[in-house]
């Protein structure tokens, strides 16, 4: 057979097509080893309440069809198991190989994988022969390994086309004695011998996406070390994880690289050390030494292949679209998130990636999505056709690149081929018939009736899982032979000449599907965005190191738009209280003192206010604001009734603020403390106090000096009085009289004369 890879005409060499399947059997060996043999369910165990009957009495499971899409020379070889469901054994039993007649274009591949059972008449005969299993006996529950191999050159296929193949077991059982087909399962086998060209040229997204990982708190430390709310990451990167799989795999493929930046950025994160929550406090994170290496080995498989940036955290255009942009400020944070997507990927991938795609979930846009999505300066949205339908009738697949007007073009993903490997791939033969149907849609898509060069783009769910990539994996590796396609990155996809008779109108808001918008982030949600957002603009102000709070905030911000909170409402709730709440504790580390109630006594006094900065870096741009609520009892500073005083804290002190004040009356004043920042937006609560006035009168000052006068003359005559009789009992005669009593000595010196200050202040 000539192959499209070979432009000698040649056939195909032997070490090309060893390494072909060699890496298809390798890529399949983890599905198979776990599942092509099936334990034995033990005989005696309880029947289901109403077995199958008839052709669904045995299930067949086809683990392996290899290879995938045989050329001349080939044996094929399909293997499995059957299992008896039936309530009786069955006696007589073999495994057959049929195939089918050549089918016609990608509907008749629709029909073909809807049927079940079989049908006398219409399904063909088996090859019959040496190229039959028999088993002796199936007992009720019993599952059986079966494997046969035939040469291709006996399969009896005709033209270059895609081929139905059935495995069946036939047998009797003893409720029936004759032989019926009592289970069979149908896959497909494509087939080219004649060179094809064109070929189509086929472009395969290939994503590196997660789900959000890291908060909005980091160390204290100078790096910021940044805290994750689990370790679950560690996980994906690890060997064997879904992530660790997309890399191992996508290396070898020619596919285009889809990064959420966000992604990036958290391993790049893990790799330079982090933290992971555990209830109130942090451990250190573990997955450190797999995240360097999981980023060697993708900036080494991404180095010479087209990489495109997603907005970093990867925002869910539909959401913002129909719930978020009427919320102010939600489009200039995709602005920015957009703005991320190059600077991240070309800081940790060291390459330079394209950020003029949009891709909204499942490809499903209306005009409103669109906009949103362009005015983040994106002009290629990828879309899918069970969204852009066909409404010309064309009997073939147009090319993906289609301009839908205002110098925007939609790239439109081929539905059934993006859908191709969803649902559990865990299962072999999930995955072989997935695989098979998958290779019999492309080839079929080339066979259709038209001479174009076309362009087909393949968006995959954004979070394939282990055995999805490796099912994805194993398709593409069965076409690397260039065979009936050839491999276009989304660039050059995006700039393929459109055609003119696909449809280019965008639907309707009325189109978009309900159960993608039910899943949705609520209006809420953006509204709780913008609340953060408000804090943390107010709160980066006072900052003597704003870009400490700015950039971790920023992110888990952006985070918070994630398209992977689909399906997650109550996670995504709990992320941004979680990081509005860890935003209002630290704006609560700037506050004012609490004060009791101040006694004056005086006619002037100073009323002191303690700010208080517990964060570990320094405050400005604050300002303190003292008012009385009655001025006309007490004035501060030159009479007014408010007073103003800067404010610069370094981190982890207090500051006393004192502010000048003037008693007129006696009495209670309310005083009110509030912080403000230099444009006058209150910063934190007010702080009230009382102030008791308490004047002194001239009258009373009077009083009390005129008693102190009394009792200095008093003391003087005292003294005067005890100097005479010591003078007396000197001077007495024989010393035999009785002398007069001391007085005792003074235990203190003289009173001051001075009266106290009329400034002084009593508090707490």
């Amino acid at each position: 057979m000539a192959e499209a890879a070979d432009n000698q005409g040649i056939g195909p060499s032997p070490a090309r097509r060893w390494l072909r399947r060699t890496a298809s059997s390798i890529l399949g060996a983890p599905l198979v080893a776990a599942l092509l043999t099936v334990p034995a369910v033990p005989a005696h165990a309880a029947p289901p309440a109403k077995a199958p009957s008839g052709s669904q009495t045995v299930k067949v499971s086809l683990d392996t069809v290899s290879p995938s899409a045989p050329v001349k020379g080939d044996t094929l070889t399909v293997a499995g198991t059957v299992t008896n469901r039936g309530k009786a054994a069955i006696t007589d039993a073999r495994v057959d190989l049929r195939v089918g007649p050549r089918l016609d274009g990608r509907t008749s591949i629709d029909d073909a994988a809807g049927r079940s059972g079989y049908t006398p008449g219409s399904d063909p005969a088996p090859l019959g022969g040496k190229y039959t299993v028999k088993l002796p006996k199936l007992s009720s529950g019993i599952s059986q390994d079966f494997k046969l191999s035939v040469p291709v050159g006996k399969l009896g296929l005709g033209d270059d086309g895609v081929y139905q193949i059935g495995v069946s077991l036939s047998g009797q059982t003893s409720r029936a004695h004759y032989d019926q087909v009592l289970g069979i399962q149908r896959t497909f086998l494509p087939w080219q011998e004649e060179e094809r060209d064109p070929r189509t040229q086929l472009t395969y997204l290939w994503p590196l996406i997660a789900s959000p990982h890291v908060t909005a708190e980091t160390g204290t430390d100078d790096e910021q070390t940044p805290v994750f709310t689990d370790d679950d990451l560690a996980d994906e990167l690890a060997p064997g994880g879904r992530l660790e799989q997309m890399v191992s795999l996508g290396s070898g493929l020619p596919v285009t690289w889809v990064i959420d930046p966000d992604l990036l950025a958290s391993v790049d994160a893990m790799a330079r050390g982090y933290r992971v929550k555990s209830g109130d406090t942090t451990v250190a994170g573990k997955g450190g030494a797999v995240a360097k290496k999981w980023l060697a080995a993708l900036e080494a498989a991404v180095s010479d292949d087209k990489v495109v940036a997603l907005p970093f955290a990867d925002p869910d255009l539909a959401a913002i679209a129909h719930r978020g942009k009427n919320v102010s400020g939600t489009l200039s944070h995709l602005q920015t998130a957009t703005e991320a997507a190059a600077s991240t990927v070309q800081t940790v991938l060291h390459v330079k990636p394209s950020t003029d795609f949009a891709w909204p979930v499942d490809g499903a846009i209306d005009p409103a999505i669109v906009d949103v999505a362009t005015s983040a300066g994106a002009h290629k949205v990828i879309a899918r056709s069970d969204s852009l339908q066909e409404t010309s009738g064309l009997p073939y697949t147009p090319t993906a690149a289609r301009p839908i007007g205002g110098g925007t073009t939609a790239v439109v993903a081929d539905a059934r081929l993006s859908t191709a490997f969803q649902g559990d791939m865990s299962k072999a033969g999930n995955s072989t018939l997935a695989v098979q149907k998958f290779l019999a849609q492309t080839l079929a898509l080339t066979d259709q009736d038209t001479d174009m060069e076309r362009s087909i783009v393949v968006a995959p769910q954004r979070m394939p899982t282990v055995a999805q990539a490796q099912s994805m994996a194993r398709a593409l590796y069965a076409l690397d032979d260039d065979r009936w396609t050839e491999p276009l990155g989304l660039a050059d996809a995006a700039e393929a000449k459109p055609d003119e008779n696909a449809t280019t109108s965008v639907p309707g808001s009325s189109r978009y599907p309900k159960k993608l918008r039910a899943q949705e982030l609520p209006t809420q949600a953006f509204q709780d965005v913008k609340s953060t957002q408000a804090a943390l603009s107010k709160f980066q102000v006072i900052l003597t190191q704003p870009e400490r709070v700015v950039t971790p905030f920023g992110n888990a911000v952006n985070r918070s738009m994630s398209t992977s909170w689909r399906g997650s409402a109550l996670e995504a709730q709990q992320y941004r209280d979680s990081v509005r709440g860890y935003l209002q504790g630290l704006i609560n580390e700037v506050q004012l003192i609490s004060k009791s109630d101040v006694t004056l006594s005086g006619r002037s006094a100073t009323i002191p206010v303690t700010v208080q900065n517990r964060l570990l870096q320094g405050v400005d741009h604050l300002v303190l604001r003292l008012k009385s609520d009655n001025a006309t009892r007490l004035r501060l500073n030159d009479g007014g009734a408010v007073a103003e005083q800067p404010i610069r804290i370094a981190g982890g002190h207090s500051q006393s603020v004192k502010f000048d004040a003037a008693a007129n009356v006696n009495g209670q004043v309310q005083m009110t403390a509030q912080l403000y920042t230099e444009d006058g937006t209150p910063y934190g609560e007010e702080m009230t106090f009382t102030v008791k006035v308490s004047e002194l009168t001239p009258t009373v000052l009077l009083v009390i000096a005129g008693g102190l006068l009394l009792l200095v003359l008093a003391g003087i005559r005292m003294y005067t009085q005890r100097k005479r009789a010591n003078a007396d009992g000197a001077n007495g005669d024989d010393g035999d009289e009785p002398g007069q009593p001391s007085d005792p000595a003074p235990d203190t010196g003289p009173e001051s004369q001075e009266a106290s200050d009329p400034g002084e202040k009593v508090e707490r």
